[in-house]
């Protein structure tokens, strides 16, 4: 661990000013991070936490959330935002999790200048409090003698600070305080992200920590005019957490059950634009952030991926050249459907044929948006096609990347979310 390293890099990034909670085009919390990652990690929150309340409501107790390097409050805002369910046009959007039924949101990181922006966030709120403390040697007292907690929760990456040692003893720690059943979602970089392509040869039988940049922060014609500072990052599989989480559940033991393994990021990670880890990426952030962005068109061959392979990695260059000739297809189709609306006859003039063989999410995507510019493609005023058709087709991509991810490791993030029970 480079403590050091690792708190001057998130101050230095929280002093841009970058770190702020607004969305838009750019910054950390850019629309790719509120309308793609953080939605995508809701919907797969969703079935745990909807089965947690009602659990709850029927022993008339309340939930009570730990969220372990909680940064700027992001725990939070992403818990608090879960749905019970896609809502239909007449519903309204109900919370999976209601501000009557938290008993209490414990944020606990280590640096300073983060919690400071969590306490403005949210910290007038009166179920919430912050904890300063080091995570590396395991739960602290400052933890450990609170009441045990219904949620364990981290997010983008947090246990990826940490040696599969230090993981072990935190989640054990976690399983021995925990209650009689809880949550524990555990959030890791994923190790064959195809962001970070470079590094795709280190053996898998060994801990490999990356050397992680926030370079991402900065606007591209900046990055070399800025020393900016680095630290490490352990990358990691589906396989190695399930040794890390078998050894805690055994050190504690407790059982400590998978329910869902989840690849978050697989088409627009953070540093896909920044070419940091693999040249050949393409610059996506900016025009799918462009695709949730009101009154702004976006490009629409900006978001074709010209995959490259790498030699000696079949497995991996079988899924992402299926991924990404997947997204590539929908987006095409998108293009060819909107040169065919014919505006003045109201209707598409012609629409090119979907493949039987198609994967069913992709045939699902295509024909969703055949439908949507079908629909709206008539509306005469308020930009159709940058408020709603270009929003939908980021919608459609996020579900196809959903859809498609084999939850092992191939994505900017990699998530499970596991059950304790005593």
């Amino acid at each position: 661990m480079e403590e050091k390293g690792e708190k001057k890099a998130y101050t230095q990034a929280h002093s841009t000013g970058e770190y702020a909670k607004a969305s838009g085009l750019t910054g950390k919390y850019d629309n790719v991070r509120r309308f793609w990652e953080d939605q995508s990690t809701a919907i797969f929150m969703r079935s745990a936490l909807n089965n947690l309340v009602e659990q709850k409501k029927r022993r008339l107790e309340r939930i009570r959330i730990l969220d372990l390097g909680c940064g700027s409050a992001d725990g939070y805002d992403l818990l608090m935002n879960v749905t019970t369910k896609d809502p239909g046009l007449f519903d309204y959007i109900t919370a999976a999790l209601t501000q009557d039924m938290l008993q209490e949101y414990v944020g606990v990181d280590i640096n300073p200048d983060l919690l400071q922006q969590a306490e403005v966030h949210i910290g007038q709120l009166p179920k919430t409090r912050f904890i300063q403390t080091d995570l590396s040697n395991g739960l602290t007292p400052e933890i450990t003698e609170n009441h045990p907690f219904d949620i364990y929760f981290s997010s983008y990456g947090t246990f990826s600070h940490f040696h599969d040692h230090q993981s072990v003893k935190i989640i054990a720690d976690i399983a021995r305080h925990a209650p009689e059943r809880a949550i524990f979602m555990g959030d890791w970089l994923g190790r064959y992200s195809y962001e970070w392509q470079d590094l795709w040869h280190h053996p898998v039988d060994k801990e490999y920590f990356m050397d992680y940049r926030i370079s991402y922060i900065y606007p591209e014609e900046e990055r070399d005019q800025v020393d900016i500072s680095s630290f490490s990052l352990r990358l990691i599989t589906k396989d190695e957490i399930m040794k890390i989480i078998d050894q805690a559940s055994k050190e504690s033991g407790v059982t400590i059950e998978p329910i869902k393994f989840f690849d978050r990021s697989i088409f627009i990670g953070r540093h896909m634009d920044t070419g940091d880890y693999n040249i050949n990426c393409p610059k996506l952030r900016y025009p799918v952030n462009s695709l949730f962005e009101g009154y702004v068109r976006t490009d629409l061959e900006s978001l074709l991926v010209d995959y490259v392979p790498r030699p000696g990695f079949d497995h991996l260059n079988n899924f992402f050249e299926m991924f990404f000739i997947c997204c590539n297809t929908l987006v095409k189709y998108i293009i060819t459907l909107l040169s065919n609306y014919d505006t003045e006859n109201e209707r598409l003039t012609d629409v090119p044929g979907i493949m039987p063989y198609y994967p069913d999410p992709l045939k699902e995507a295509m024909e969703t948006m055949r439908r949507v510019v079908e629909g709206v493609g008539w509306v005469p005023w308020g930009d159709v096609r940058a408020n709603v058709i270009e929003t939908h087709l980021g919608y459609s991509l996020r579900k196809l990347e959903t859809d498609l991810q084999p939850g092992t490791g191939v994505g900017h993030g990699l998530v499970g979310i596991f059950e304790i029970k005593k």
